[in-house]
């Protein structure tokens, strides 16, 4: 099994952040690998990585980070396919790591999501492998579809709840 999406953190600290865009992936059943590199640490790694992932079969790459948080740009500054961006709060509430990665230069784009949005670059990691994989389309769907159903019955539930001035 070839990985399509590659999920870089800067650190393993970042895992139970991360491990919402591993969970999301792996219910899709779309073929990813998890490594740590840090742009700071193990630049040389980070290149050969960044340098090797479209060869690799690599579709989409999703790198978190915080503080300072250029590995998504470092890592969006040698490949072609896309990048998303997930700043970590781990200091700053998260701020100093968001606009770190949100303000890349012209022509060095990340795709970033909110703070420890993790799930939601699985997501879109996902919405960008169903371009081409009709497969892959029907199970996004689905659950997006689940989405509004969680709503539905959100409602119904709230009907149980009793107050004396609610009207509904």
């Amino acid at each position: 099994m070839q990985p399509k999406v590659s999920i870089i953190m800067g650190s393993t600290s970042d895992l139970p952040v991360m491990k919402k865009a591993a969970d999301f992936l792996n219910d899709l059943k779309i073929p990813f690998e998890i490594n740590a590199l840090s742009a700071h640490r193990t630049p040389a790694q980070v290149e050969t990585f960044a340098k090797g992932a479209e060869d690799r079969g690599i579709k989409v790459i999703i790198a978190a980070a915080g503080m300072a948080a250029h590995l998504p740009g470092v890592i969006a500054s040698m490949v072609k396919i896309p990048v998303i961006g997930v700043p970590i709060n781990a200091s700053l509430d998260g701020m100093d790591a968001l606009l770190s990665i949100a303000q890349m230069p012209p022509g060095i784009p990340v795709a970033t999501v909110g703070i420890n949005g993790a799930q939601n670059a699985g997501i879109l990691a996902a919405q960008m492998i169903a371009t081409g994989d009709a497969e892959t389309s029907q199970k996004l769907a689905n659950f997006k579809e689940s989405l509004k159903d969680k709503i539905v019955k959100a409602n119904e539930d709230l009907k149980e709840v009793k107050y004396e001035f609610k009207t509904n």
